[in-house]
């Protein structure tokens, strides 16, 4: 960490993305009270991730990161955060016999409140307003008090991450992660439908461990390792000034540490070297992540690389490849090899699902899921001709029966999609279709 560095210190640079406050003293008055707030992560946990993200870099793990494209006020409930991390355990279990390895189990969850966007403005009906930027910034309504920049909504924000992430650790310690529990819910998916049976052999192999680990006196009741799980969180750190707050001195090392997620990444809208989302990032101790699209060059990479990690820690930063199906075997292995040449131990993830969003004809923004998996298959394909561990998966889920991608084992037409198309920014597989991708993706871990 520099010398010069501060949580502040971003504050001299350029800041995209920002919302516009037009309220100074609200704006001072909610910052103070966040600032006034236990943190919400603690030092020694972002290290515990720092370490397993470490093993991800050296080929030891594999890391699922999962969740919602943007957390919603109105739909903070036990149900629903219980539903998407049932379908994130679910997954982690399938990856986690295919690949032989640890699976690193991180969500998209407990902060993802603030969302990029492509204009600062949206026209609807001849009226133009502010873009709505997430739920920690303004309301989704298009109306004029609704699209107002309110800073108390950051101060919301905060609690109902910290409800959240109360909800989760009870569940990921208290049994409702129980390994017999979530391979039940896995043999119910593959029994369900003719397109989950092409999964069977891996629920049945999964079975078999499972019997024949009782079989040799263990006994699964008893060990703690098959009813608890170590869940970690992330959001794009995107709206600084909340992190700002959020960054306290580590009592143990004296280092700084945002203590509002256990891993934060810039997008690939703010990913800038010279700009205040890196200069942020640069300064914390949490493990790291920046988004790379097309458009990303070698020498971009590298300089992020240096940027972000120039002690070269293991686990410290983590690369996400979001070139789109289309791009990924031609833009990922420049960058792939520069990487590896220069030494830098990062971990290398894949977002198959921001490069490959469109309009449909109907007006909804959707996805099809078999451009997710060509993304995947290019990624892995990628990984594995430059000799570089493809390590793990970002995926935006709902553990509801929404239709908002299509495709899938119990596939989503395109006039399905007003059915339940429910989310408030990109559209998010559902149960199926992410339980659908981990079978998948676990079919290429295992080649």
């Amino acid at each position: 960490m520099r010398q010069t560095w501060s949580p502040e210190s971003w504050r001299e640079l350029p800041a995209a993305q920002q919302p516009e406050w037009d309220d100074p003293g609200a704006l001072d008055r909610a910052l103070k009270e966040l600032r006034n707030q236990p943190p919400l992560v603690f030092a020694g946990e972002a290290r515990a991730l720092k370490e397993s993200l470490g093993m991800v870099s050296r080929g030891e793990a594999f890391v699922l990161q999962a969740g919602e494209c943007a957390e919603s006020f109105d739909n903070l409930s036990a149900d629903s955060i219980r539903d998407q991390l049932k379908i994130i355990l679910q997954m982690a279990v399938v990856l986690t016999y295919a690949a032989g390895l640890p699976v690193v189990k991180v969500g998209r969850i407990a902060g993802q409140f603030a969302k990029p966007r492509s204009s600062p403005s949206e026209w609807f009906e001849g009226r133009e307003l502010p873009a709505f930027r997430g739920h920690a910034v303004n309301a989704i309504g298009f109306d004029a008090a609704s699209r107002r920049a309110d800073p108390q909504r950051l101060v919301r924000a905060y609690h109902q991450a910290s409800s959240t992430l109360n909800l989760l650790r009870a569940f990921t310690k208290g049994g409702f992660a129980d390994l017999n529990q979530v391979h039940m819910w896995n043999q119910e998916f593959v029994a369900a439908s003719p397109q989950g049976r092409r999964y069977e052999d891996i629920a049945a192999a999964i079975d078999r461990a499972l019997r024949f680990m009782a079989a040799c006196g263990i006994d699964l009741a008893a060990e703690m390792q098959l009813h608890q799980v170590d869940f970690f969180t992330a959001h794009e750190a995107l709206v600084l000034e909340y992190e700002e707050e959020l960054t306290r001195r580590d009592s143990l090392s004296g280092r700084w540490y945002d203590c509002s997620a256990h891993l934060l990444w810039a997008g690939e809208r703010t990913r800038q070297p010279g700009g205040a989302h890196v200069e942020f990032l640069s300064g914390v101790e949490n493990p790291v992540g920046v988004k790379l699209g097309r458009d990303a060059e070698p020498q971009d990479v590298l300089a992020l690389c240096e940027r972000l990690n120039p002690a070269r820690q293991p686990g410290r930063l983590v690369l996400y490849s979001r070139m789109g199906a289309d791009h990924v075997e031609e833009k990922l292995p420049p960058l792939l090899r520069a990487v590896r040449m220069s030494g830098h131990p990062v971990v290398w993830a894949c977002d198959p699902m921001h490069g490959n969003t469109f309009v449909h004809d109907s007006g909804y923004k959707t996805r099809r899921f078999e451009d997710v998996m060509r993304e995947l298959r290019g990624f892995f394909a990628a990984c594995d001709a430059a000799g570089v561990w493809p390590g793990g998966v970002h995926v935006e889920l709902t553990g509801e029966n929404v239709t908002e991608c299509l495709g899938g084992t119990e596939e989503v037409l395109g006039d399905h999609l007003e059915h339940r198309y429910e989310t408030m920014c990109d559209p998010r597989l559902n149960a199926r279709q992410s339980l659908d991708l981990a079978f998948q993706v676990a079919e290429l871990v295992r080649r």
